[in-house]
């Protein structure tokens, strides 16, 4: 569904044509001291039309002493209170009528705790247009048709999972020919991964010699499969030339079987014949849409869009670069909730720009883990519930 964002009016208001007009830059890997003074009038704004329309987040301002109006430093975006990814797996907090919401998603999978998040079209309208723009710089658009292998939730009438939503959304970076989930629908809102159906998949992908291959979703379902063609003694494959793997999501509540990045690709490349620049790491949550895609070097820097934190777990203040800590994020893209400021249950670090030698100036982070209890669970969570013990 293409939602048109141009008429930036909310609920019968105009959005502040500062988070309009910071919200349209396109080029995703630029910044500068103008771009520091466009994102601060931003998020003081965009800060404004949350405590105008939010009880709630009006309350939350008030107990912390926020003066909004005053808001004139990055230090004072910082400062603002983030709303820990969390809280939306309790409470609906809106800051437009209900009336705008045009989508609304889920972060978990068959089990846990599920954020549900709400969407009017100036949110999801630039959280797309933005992924867009971070695919186009990195590399990965093309107007050739692919086969996909889609290591994520079958859609199914009603499946509102974040992750699903996102995975048929990448499939707009090159046309789809065939197509093939790998987490298969049984009836009754379940799925089931299908390992001899992947691989039966891969076979045939690999055989298609006019078309490249592209593997998007988890990378722990790859992985096993990777395993299943080892063990059942089937050779290495050669995908088409341009076959490329986009990963999204992570090994939580599997990570006893994960394995290091670097071997995952290393496998990639051996069984696939898929080089390491050709795999592509994301970083997403529904609680926050702003796109998170790794370079070259397969590090997540961050776009123009968003200022990415790490906070002390226990203040929530932020910690140096290189210090782990709660990963937070800060953008201005969204109208529909308040989750401008957020908080969430990973632990990360941060590293300057500078640490990466892909060129991009951004800082960059990456994700240790996600803290919390085993009732928390990620959407890749659930998923690897579906994986076997063995």
């Amino acid at each position: 569904m293409r939602i048109d964002c141009s008429a930036a009016v909310n609920g019968g208001k105009e959005i502040p044509k500062s988070v309009e007009r910071f919200c349209a830059q396109t080029a995703p890997y630029f910044a500068d001291a103008q771009s520091e003074t466009d994102f601060v009038e931003a998020m003081r704004d965009v800060t404004l039309w949350h405590r105008d329309r939010s009880p709630w987040y009006r309350g939350l301002l008030e107990a912390c002493g926020v003066q909004v109006e005053r808001m004139a430093t990055l230090a004072d975006v910082i400062a603002l209170p983030p709303v820990h990814a969390n809280f939306f797996k309790q409470h609906e907090v809106l800051s437009v009528p209900e009336s705008d919401v045009v989508l609304n998603l889920t972060s978990s999978g068959t089990t846990g705790q599920k954020s549900q998040m709400f969407f009017d079209a100036f949110t999801i309208g630039n959280a797309r247009r933005m992924v867009d723009d971070v695919m186009q710089a990195r590399g990965v658009t093309s107007e050739a048709p692919a086969n996909y292998l889609v290591n994520a939730y079958e859609p199914i009438d009603g499946l509102r999972v974040g992750t699903s939503n996102t995975n048929q959304y990448l499939m707009r970076y090159a046309p789809p020919a065939k197509v093939f989930w790998s987490l298969r629908t049984v009836g009754q809102g379940q799925h089931e991964f299908d390992a001899f159906g992947a691989l039966a998949t891969l076979r045939d992908y690999a055989e298609d010699r006019e078309r490249p291959a592209r593997i998007i979703g988890f990378p722990a379902f790859l992985h096993f499969a990777l395993q299943r063609m080892q063990r059942t003694g089937m050779p290495p494959l050669q995908l088409p030339a341009g076959s490329c793997v986009i990963f999204g999501g992570g090994w939580k509540g599997h990570a006893d079987q994960a394995i290091s990045k670097e071997q995952l690709h290393r496998d990639i490349t051996h069984w696939l014949g898929i080089s390491s620049e050709r795999i592509v790491e994301t970083f997403g949550a529904v609680e926050h849409s702003i796109p998170y895609v790794g370079c070259t070097q397969h590090h997540l820097h961050a776009p123009i869009w968003s200022r990415v934190l790490v906070r002390d777990p226990r203040t929530l203040a932020p910690v140096p670069d290189g210090q782990p800590g709660f990963l937070s994020f800060l953008s201005p893209y969204i109208t529909s909730v308040p989750a401008h400021s957020v908080v969430m249950g990973d632990l990360a670090i941060r590293h300057p720009g500078s640490a990466c030698s892909c060129g991009n100036p951004m800082p960059w982070f990456e994700v240790l883990g996600r803290a919390g209890t085993s009732s928390n669970k990620s959407c890749a969570a659930a998923a690897a519930e579906l994986l076997p013990s063995s």
